[in-house]
């Protein structure tokens, strides 16, 4: 239940604390004081929309926060969450539950289990034709209960079978295309014959023919230089040396040096000369150059960033290929397991099915009952249950409720209800009929009894009470028979304070019930509308 609603700075609402209660919280109070406001802000701290015309003026932020008691869930901290959310004026938003920050549409998807908004256009749950089979799955109870827990065994064995003939392409077509681009691929890769080191060699003889006239023509001056100048003059010194190494030990040895290195560039001027002729590359070379390295970028684009990659991709292809190639037994055995899942899914679908149609009968009945006695006498509700080819997690139905308002029409989807009263009344009515295995704790009500009164007005309070006995309600209401049956009455007023007008709200007493239910009935308090007042609320005691 919602213990403790914080608001600030909505609309007129400058800065409000509601504490709440279990049972059925009624807010009554004067016309444009902030009840929708209210609602306003929890569908703000649900993950509603706001927009800027929300905020108060001369303020630049919002901030909704919820304290709600679930002691057994598993997100709460000693059976409290907290949520909370702040807007800026300029579009920041900031959620956070139990101070951990969420998204908008985390926020959302977590609160649509914690509340219900139904007024004029908020039904969303009722309207969600995907949670009506858990509507009427509710109503049956126990005996589907017991078959879908049966069927989810057998049906996450069989999506887990599913998943491994994916993975172990058990669909012969897509096994076939499969192995198809496996031999495609190792064919090509095959095919280019490629070499560990081929790409850097290639590399390096591009590079090498894109700077062969460079290198022909610094080649050629340093062989000329060498052959023709340093090595003749390196002889020339030996022959001088060699006239005078016999005086001194020393002049043999430079002497014996020099030819050291005479002989050295002997054999580098042979190696440059010898590059010198090396630097020669015709057209078809250098074309089978650019198409190799060519093909080998094509084949890393696809298989690897490096030729050993390639090979290695290659080699785990073939491994591949015998692996798909010996599947065809072991997938033929997932297959008869498969069907055989099938056929007993089948049969609990069958039940399942016959169950739903019976009981979606009984729960029109019991529904139509209930709009009977809230003014539609007209009204007729007609759940829907279908059959899809498609294995379901609840098995093969699709259930929705539709909806006939007026005689001589054609039914139609909940959603398609123009009026919001109606729209209000029939989801009042089915939650009655459900109100024992409906999960949502907290049920929010705005304005239900829009249009409505006497008998019909009754048949709304008592609906409330009986459903407030499992949910906690907050309801905002104009009718004095909804405000004596609360367990607990909120007058909402609005006041001026230094020019500003502020909403405040009043947790009442006993006296100022019986005092507001006798305003909100005729208008005015006096001993004859107290009176009444005071027979309203017996009849809730009684």
């Amino acid at each position: 239940m919602i213990s403790t609603l914080h608001i600030k700075n909505i609309g007129i609402i400058e800065d409000i604390t509601i504490d709440l209660n279990r049972g059925l919280n009624v807010l009554t109070g004067e016309t444009g004081a902030g009840k929708t406001l209210i609602i306003d802000s929890l569908k703000i701290v649900s993950g509603g929309r706001f927009s800027k015309e929300m905020l108060r003026k001369g303020t630049t932020n919002a901030f909704v926060e919820l304290c709600i008691y679930l002691p057994d869930n598993i997100n709460s901290v000693d059976g409290n969450i907290i949520i909370s959310r702040e807007i800026n004026l300029n579009g920041r938003n900031m959620c956070k539950i139990n101070g951990r920050m969420v998204t908008v549409n985390e926020l959302k998807t977590f609160m649509s289990n914690l509340i219900e908004i139904h007024g004029q256009n908020d039904n969303q749950n009722l309207l969600d034709n995907k949670k009506h089979l858990n509507y009427l799955d509710g109503f049956i109870g126990k005996e589907i209960e017991e078959i879908k827990i049966e069927y989810l065994q057998l049906y996450n064995k069989y999506k887990e079978i599913e998943k491994k003939l994916q993975e172990n392409y058990g669909d012969d077509k897509q096994r076939q295309r499969k192995l198809d681009l496996l031999k495609y691929q190792i064919k090509e890769i095959e095919e280019a014959n490629l070499k560990v080191d081929e790409e850097e060699d290639l590399n390096n003889k591009r590079k090498i023919m894109s700077n062969s006239e460079k290198i022909v023509e610094n080649v050629s001056k340093a062989d000329e230089v060498i052959g023709n100048v340093s090595i003749d003059s390196i002889s020339t010194a030996i022959r001088a040396l060699e006239k005078i190494e016999n005086i001194d030990k020393k002049y043999e040895v430079v002497s014996s040096n020099l030819k050291n290195i005479y002989y050295e560039l002997q054999e580098l001027s042979r190696d440059i000369s010898t590059y010198k002729e090396e630097i020669f590359f015709d057209e078809e070379e250098r074309d089978y150059i650019e198409e190799r390295l060519d093909l080998i970028h094509n084949l890393k684009r696809k298989y690897g960033n490096t030729i050993k990659e390639i090979l290695e991709y290659k080699e785990e292809i073939k491994a591949e290929v015998v692996h798909i190639e010996n599947l065809e037994e072991y997938n033929n055995n997932l297959k008869q397991e498969k069907k055989k899942l099938e056929n007993e899914m089948d049969i609990l679908i069958k039940k399942m099915h016959d169950l739903r149609k019976q009981n979606a009968q009984k729960l029109n009945e019991k529904i139509n009952e209930e709009l009977k006695e809230l003014e539609m006498q007209n009204a007729k509700i007609n759940v829907h249950v279908d059959y899809t080819n498609e294995y379901l997690k609840t098995g093969k139905d699709i259930v929705e409720f539709y909806i006939t308002t007026n005689l001589g029409e054609d039914e139609k989807e909940l959603s398609k209800i123009s009026s919001g009263g109606e729209m209000s009344r029939t989801m009042l009515a089915i939650k009655k009929v459900l109100a024992d295995v409906d999960e949502t704790p907290i049920l929010i009500f705005d304005e239900i009894d829009t249009g409505i009164s006497g008998k019909a007005a009754n048949s709304v309070a008592q609906k409330l009470k009986v459903i407030s006995n499992n949910h906690q309600i907050m309801c905002i209401s104009h009718l004095p028979n909804i405000a004596a049956i609360a367990d607990y009455n909120y007058f909402i007023s609005k006041n001026v304070i230094n020019h500003r007008t502020r909403t405040s709200v009043k947790l009442l007493q006993e006296s100022e019930v019986v005092e507001e239910i006798a305003r909100i009935s005729s208008g005015e308090i006096n001993d004859i509308t107290l009176k009444y007042a005071s027979e309203l609320r017996n009849k809730k005691a009684s």
